[in-house]
């Protein structure tokens, strides 16, 4: 399987059908998932354009972009998307920790069962 296949750049999302998709940003040099959010139109062009993760909050109703109060960027390394235009990766550079709890992952609990 070829993982570097290029998208056209006109991303096929249909916006007006899902206006926010899931986004997963992934650490670059690790692998390690570190956390999922949701992007809107605006907030993937200001990703793809100024090279750092920008989300949209849905509790908020705004974009942001992460680590602007933490300090804890994204450095955007690739953005790719799946199969049905309908989630996006994100891999990133991350500087400190991407989780608000001060866990490098939001993924740092285990269920057990």
């Amino acid at each position: 399987m070829d993982l570097n296949k290029s998208a056209p750049n006109d991303v096929s999302i249909d916006w007006s059908k899902t206006p926010l998709v899931p986004a997963v940003a992934q650490e670059y040099y690790t692998g390690e998932v570190l956390m999922l959010a949701y992007v809107n139109e605006e907030a993937l062009n200001l990703t793809l354009s100024k090279g750092y993760a920008h989300y949209f909050s849905r509790s908020r109703n705004a974009i942001w972009l992460k680590g602007e109060t933490s300090g804890n960027l994204q450095k955007i390394r690739e953005v790719r998307i799946d199969c049905d235009d309908d989630a996006l990766l994100y891999i990133v550079e991350q500087q400190g920790n991407a989780c608000h709890t001060g866990e490098l992952s939001c993924f740092y609990r285990k269920i057990s069962g």
